[in-house]
């Protein structure tokens, strides 16, 4: 039942930003902001029980968590780019918006490389002489 409680705060607040749209802009932009952090602190627990499991069931296989942990900063990097670019976006600033998830990109590559140097070389092992 939590998309109930996450639509019906997503729907108050639009009706409120459709109404102060035509006044006030700002206080438009600062509500449809105050709600998407509203609704991403609402997630942040849910977020937090997955990466929980995940990381037992990692640490039952026996897997290396300094790959699980960088999985994660990438995925937390990818949710946070395009929380902010969209955030620009409602301000109308989609240039900037887009400077976000390039930088979130540059990033996301820049965390993988370790692990894409892995693979290499997993494959090359495996790979006869």
């Amino acid at each position: 039942m939590d998309i109930i409680q996450v639509v019906g705060i997503g729907l108050l607040s639009t009706i409120l930003i459709l109404v102060l749209k035509e006044q006030k802009p700002m206080f438009a932009f600062l509500l449809a902001t105050a709600t998407g952090i509203l609704i991403f602190l609402f997630l942040i627990g849910r977020i937090g029980t997955v990466l929980g499991t995940l990381e037992r069931v990692a640490e039952s296989s026996g897997m290396e968590m300094i790959y699980l942990k960088t999985v994660f900063k990438i995925i937390g990097i990818s949710y946070i780019a395009e929380f902010g670019a969209q955030i620009v976006r409602d301000a109308g600033q989609e240039s900037i918006a887009s400077k976000i998830e390039l930088a979130g990109k540059v990033l996301i590559m820049v965390l993988a490389v370790p692990i894409i140097s892995i693979i290499i070389e997993t494959v090359m092992k495996l790979l006869p002489a």
